[in-house]
């Protein structure tokens, strides 16, 4: 209720601005929705919002894997940490414009650029994350374990994993807003296709209602991910975890 109330207020607002600014520069909702319906009837909306899903997909996988792997490493092995710390901070200030562009001229306007593009730009936010994790396991725990002689797998499985799965959980919440909004930039820089072409499309036609009806209908199917499947992960992952009264 919570939610749809906060949806209610949200339209509400919309409504107002709409009034106040105009049709030319803020459509009203109802004009933004015949344009979504209009797309959708055409194929057009479902056409670009599966390839955008697709790249966030792919591209999310990737940087969680590596970001997990390197950041469990890095919070581990103090030499891992030293070594790659500069190499972090590197990309984490690196802008995602210059590595989109860099992808692009070096391997060419293909999906393989754009993809590996966007996962670099989200892999230093999992390593950060998934490092201070690693960092924060206990060691009481990890005594316990070595004093039953757990298998390294059961170890890893039983009593490191359910200490990361929250900060996965804080890595896969960030990452997610974050890598879909530089899908629409490398799309926008160089796909035929997808919701950042479609706004790069508007934008040169000045088509503000196109423009909103693409753009809120991917942060639709972000917010449903989230609700769905982030959220519920992150309850989860943090059930053990004793809550404050």
């Amino acid at each position: 209720m919570a939610r749809l109330l906060s949806f209610a207020v949200f339209l509400t607002m919309w409504w107002i601005a709409a009034l106040l600014a105009g049709d030319a520069k803020l459509p009203p909702p109802d004009t933004v929705l015949r344009v979504m319906i209009a797309e959708a009837r055409s194929g057009d909306l479902f056409l670009h919002l599966g390839a955008t899903l697709a790249r966030v997909t792919l591209a999310f996988t990737l940087a969680m894997a590596l970001g997990a792997a390197i950041g469990y490493m890095m919070g581990r092995v103090r030499l891992a940490d030293r070594l790659g710390d500069p190499w972090l901070i590197l990309l984490l200030n690196l802008p995602a414009l210059v590595v989109i562009v860099l992808a692009y001229i070096w391997a060419g306007l293909t999906e393989v650029a754009a993809i590996a593009a966007i996962a670099i730009n989200k892999l230093p936010t999992a390593v950060v994350t998934l490092r201070e994790g690693a960092r924060a396991l206990d060691a009481a725990l990890d005594e316990m374990a070595s004093m039953f002689a757990l298998p390294r797998w059961s170890r890893f499985r039983h009593v490191v994993l359910p200490q990361l799965s929250p900060y996965v959980a804080a890595a896969a919440r960030s990452g997610l807003s974050l890598v879909w909004k530089i899908v629409l930039v490398a799309e926008l820089l160089g796909r035929p296709n997808g919701v950042g072409f479609e706004i790069g499309v508007a934008f040169q036609l000045f088509d503000i209602p196109l423009l909103l009806a693409y753009s809120l209908s991917f942060a639709a199917i972000v917010l449903l991910i989230e609700t769905l499947l982030v959220q519920p992960f992150e309850a989860r992952a943090s059930r053990w975890r004793p809550r404050a009264a």
